[in-house]
């Protein structure tokens, strides 16, 4: 039995190549939406709108420091997509081998003279 599904919103978070972006910009350290927004070519209010979604789904918080918000990455909220994804590895596992026999076999069989 696969473990339960996570929440419909982690996945539509996780959607986005953008939010993906900053999800990755954000493990490596906390960042404020200007530091953020400065690694893209959209307005500084669309990465707001992103930071958004990536907090009500709960992969990020903020807090305020000053009059900068940083926000910061909750590692633990990406356990449950992968924990549930991870049920389904094997099926990509299985598949992958079985193009590579037949890429194998095709090889095999272009170089026999």
């Amino acid at each position: 039995m696969p473990p339960r599904s996570p929440s419909p919103d982690v996945f539509s978070a996780l959607a986005s190549p953008a939010r993906r972006r900053i999800l990755d910009m954000l493990a490596e350290q906390d960042r404020a939406v200007t530091e953020i927004a400065r690694r893209f070519r959209v307005s500084q209010p669309a990465i707001s709108q992103h930071l958004r979604v990536l907090s009500d789904a709960g992969l990020v918080q903020s807090r305020q420091i000053g009059r900068r918000r940083l926000y910061s990455l909750l590692p633990d909220a990406l356990k449950a997509p992968h924990d549930w994804l991870s049920h389904y590895e094997r099926f990509w596992t299985d598949r992958l081998s079985a193009i590579g026999d037949v890429l194998d076999e095709e090889s095999r069989r272009s170089t026999r003279p």
